[in-house]
């Protein structure tokens, strides 16, 4: 079996490649979410983003962390060059994530009545029950990603991603469209726009099944060697083994979406004790998640990266690379650090635009902006779950996690009734910093990070700095030309948010080749790394 080449360059390039294919692959989801709220409104728009966070919830466990599992033990026996025991590691992998997926998906049609008790709204029992048919889908597609990213073959899962979410959106706004035009229930809306899910997952388990025939053939693998039914083979020792790692991955990986539950539960229920009624809790909750795509968009480019570090980190333990460890962390955590600030920042400065773009309005511009301070935390704190992980560190993530869901669960309490949706959007980017700092606290001490000098922690500061300046002032440039020419709406807002994302990207570039933030040997790791860093040097002498 294929080992890394090059354990450096192997890392950067099926990072750039997972990465690239999250950013398309959550572009699309972003766009689903347009239509979504354009055709449907926030009312809909909320009852969708209620039911989808207890599917999220849910399948954490199937699509993050039993692939994180299979990946790890795929890639020691690949390291070992034990082809059968890969096998048998693929084997347990789908006999566990296909019970897993009938289990919860029976759950969550069964209990649908009481779950829709505890949001309090009638309106999400339809959906609910709708999107618990894609877990019936997912699992054999979340471990044959997860085997493939033990190769370290980064393809596959990037190909799967992209197919997996235009077909969804694809059914979904095929059914926005005939659900509204024949003046459809806001839940049956909602339910519609929930069955893409279902559509998504038969296309990424399409994409998975063509690369894993691909791959026997390649291999020349006879039905003797290859089958994944062989006898006499302790495939309950393997399922025990993945479950007992996979168990408290899922807690380390569940930030995000039980974060999202904690706000499902809570939000809406005290916005109802506040004086809104039922379906205007759901709009107010739809406005407020309004920002959650965009900053997922971040969090997806974070969680493809930590999905290929854990391989390669279980991989270097294996055969004791201690300096590998300690310099896969280090660019990580800088990269995955650097990527949240900026982000966050440029976000928080075109937050107005950006909305009025989106969702034709700027109502709860206010809450984008607390969302959007989310990203800086929500990246680093996925990226050191995933490092914690790799180097058997799986208990520290998982109580990180309760840390961060009880200080959300209590700053909800306390700031919605004063605040509102801005409130929530608060209480969650300050819930995420605080888990993110513990996990790098703790890595610091495990990898032997704690020389690391301060220039490494306040560059990425400057850098971000610099670039939420520059589009803050080519948004106030663009503001005044296009209001002078009046011209506004979505069009301008267009225009402008386009105008601030372009300033930020070229001063950011900018900054990071005339700082070295990013070293030649870095970008030489990266696809088509030789003419970047000639640019690099090129720049650097002409300045």
């Amino acid at each position: 079996m294929n080992t890394s080449k090059s354990p450096g360059s192997g890392l950067l390039r099926g990072a750039f490649i997972l990465g690239a294919a999250a950013i398309l692959s959550k572009l699309i989801g972003t766009l689903q979410k347009i239509p979504l709220q354009n055709i449907g409104g926030d009312r809909v728009f909320g009852i969708y983003t209620t039911v989808y966070s207890f599917y999220a919830f849910l399948a954490v466990f199937i699509t993050a962390a039993l692939p994180a599992a299979i990946s790890k033990y795929v890639a020691e026996r690949t390291a070992s060059a034990d082809e059968q025991g890969v096998r048998r590691v693929l084997r347990a992998g789908l006999w566990t994530a296909c019970s897993a997926g009938i289990i919860l998906s029976a759950a969550m049609w069964l209990f649908a009545p009481h779950i829709s008790d505890w949001i309090g709204s009638d309106h999400t029992l339809l959906p609910l029950r709708a999107v618990s048919l894609a877990l019936l889908i997912v699992p054999p597609m979340a471990a044959l990603r997860g085997f493939f990213q033990g190769l370290q073959q980064a393809l596959p899962t990037a190909v799967s991603q992209v197919a997996e979410q235009i077909i969804r959106v694809a059914v979904m706004i095929a059914l926005l469209l005939s659900l509204n035009a024949a003046g459809a229930s806001d839940e049956k809306i909602a339910a519609g726009a929930a069955l893409g899910s279902f559509a998504g997952g038969l296309a990424g388990l399409g994409a998975m099944l063509w690369f894993w025939r691909r791959y026997r053939r390649d291999r020349q693998l006879g039905d003797n060697t290859a089958t994944l039914h062989e006898k006499n083979d302790p495939s309950r020792l393997w399922i025990k083994r993945l479950l007992i790692y996979a168990v408290p991955v899922f807690i380390g990986s569940l930030s995000q979406p039980l974060l999202g539950l904690v706000d499902t539960l809570t939000v809406p229920r005290i916005l109802q004790n506040t004086g809104w009624s039922d379906l205007s809790a759901m709009e107010q909750f739809g406005i407020y998640n309004r920002g959650i795509p965009i900053v997922q968009l971040v969090f997806m480019l974070a969680t493809s990266l930590s999905l290929l570090l854990l391989p390669a980190i279980a991989e270097a333990k294996a055969r004791g690379e201690e300096k590998r460890i300690s310099s896969s962390a280090s660019i990580a955590l800088r990269w995955l650090w650097l990527l949240g600030l900026t982000a966050a920042g440029g976000l928080a400065v075109l937050a107005e635009p950006v909305n009025i773009m989106l969702y034709a309005d700027s109502e709860g511009t206010d809450a984008l902006r607390w969302t959007a301070l989310s990203a800086a935390g929500g990246t680093l704190g996925i990226v050191s779950a995933a490092l914690l992980q790799g180097m058997g560190a799986v208990r520290a993530p998982a109580l990180f996690l309760l840390i961060s869901a009880t200080l959300k669960l209590l700053l909800n309490v306390i700031l919605v009734p004063l605040m509102g949706i801005s409130g929530a959007a608060l209480a969650g980017a300050l819930s995420y910093m605080v888990a993110a700092l513990l996990g790098v606290l703790l890595l610091a001490r495990l990898t032997g990070l704690r020389g690391i000098k301060l220039r490494s922690l306040l560059q990425p500061l400057l850098l971000a700095g610099l670039t939420a300046l520059a589009a803050y002032l080519v948004r106030l440039l663009a503001s005044g030309l296009l209001s002078a020419a009046e011209l506004g709406g979505r069009l301008g807002a267009l225009l402008t948010s386009g105008a601030g994302v372009a300033a930020g990207v070229l001063v950011f570039v900018a900054a990071l080749v005339y700082t070295r933030a990013v070293s030649d040997a870095e970008l030489a790791a990266l696809p088509g790394g030789a003419k970047l860093v000639a640019l690099a040097r090129k720049l650097r002498r002409q300045s």
